[in-house]
């Protein structure tokens, strides 16, 4: 494409991956979220249960001055504690619903657009008990994200078997379940994020065109699943062309033409479109953040 990748999305990227050096302290956290926030390139930050307490008025104000925009990622709220929202131990999952309302609480509090949350591990063989359980937690969340006001709900799509293991997952479990969602509740959508599409073994039209209708917000990154041995491997998310990865430009761009001609990417369209990218050991993230952007600019203008 001749025109720019900004006229056809609001650009994003997620703060504690690029830079997870903003858990150190309070000034390490405003020095990386300023670095972000005064980089024109971006339209939206994506932030999570703040480290540090004493950030809870400086963030909203930090970004409401950029001119951008923040959504809120419930992951780790989820991981920290070891809850499984789609677990079948009644208790644990309302443990886990509660845990997401704080983070839904909170994501209001910063004046986040979106809340974000996935599912969680499954035994297999009764994936469809646990797709129950999600589609009970997810309804119970969606109704009190609205109770509070208009901020949309989204799942994240994760891997299934690799390495967070988590249900949703392949795209039939996925269609499954937004079906059931999204026939009761109209915040809720659905995020994927390329770099798991090949961890998933699924191909991107594959992954997409079941739940094309569902689509609310579209992450990319990459992935390393060559070689279980490399401390890459997994959901680790390394810049675009790293040794041994999946995803290097001319993926990123048929990933790319695909949003473009499902209407996710659509001239006018402020719809998300974020990097999900971490330094690997030894790395400088203002590199990897670099990498990400021209990675994205190469990979755009090969998109008809």
């Amino acid at each position: 494409m001749k025109e720019s990748i900004h006229n056809y999305c609001n650009l994003g990227i997620v703060l504690s991956m690029a830079y997870p050096s903003c858990i150190k302290s309070e000034e390490e956290y405003r020095c990386c979220l300023k670095t972000i926030l005064t980089d024109p390139f971006f339209n939206v930050v994506e932030l999570g249960s703040l480290p540090f307490a004493s950030l809870k008025q400086a963030v909203p104000t930090m970004v409401e001055t950029a001119h951008c925009t923040s959504t809120f990622s419930g992951h780790s709220l989820l991981f920290s504690r070891k809850l499984n929202i789609n677990s079948l131990d009644e208790s644990e999952r309302a443990l886990a619903v509660s845990a997401l309302k704080e983070g839904i609480d909170e994501a209001y509090e910063l004046g986040c657009s979106e809340f974000q949350f996935l599912s969680r591990s499954y035994e297999p063989g009764k994936e469809q008990a646990y797709l129950n359980a999600l589609i009970a937690s997810t309804k119970e969340i969606c109704a009190y994200a609205k109770s509070k006001g208009s901020m949309p709900v989204v799942l994240e799509v994760f891997d299934h078997t690799i390495d967070k293991k988590s249900l949703l997952g392949p795209a039939s479990l996925v269609k499954e379940y937004a079906q059931a969602v999204c026939s009761e509740y109209d915040n809720f959508g659905i995020m994927i994020d390329c770099s798991h599409i090949p961890m998933i073994g699924e191909t991107v039209d594959e992954a997409v065109d079941p739940i094309i209708p569902y689509i609310r917000h579209v992450h990319v990154g990459n992935t390393l699943i060559s070689d279980p041995a490399n401390p890459s491997y997994g959901d680790l998310h390394p810049r675009f062309g790293y040794p041994g990865s999946e995803n290097d430009t001319e993926y990123l761009a048929s990933f790319l033409q695909k949003m473009k001609d499902i209407g996710y990417l659509a001239e006018g369209s402020s719809n998300i479109l974020s990097f999900e990218v971490k330094p690997q050991a030894g790395e400088d993230a203002d590199l990897v953040v670099a990498n990400a952007k021209r990675t994205l600019l190469s990979a755009w203008r090969c998109v008809l």
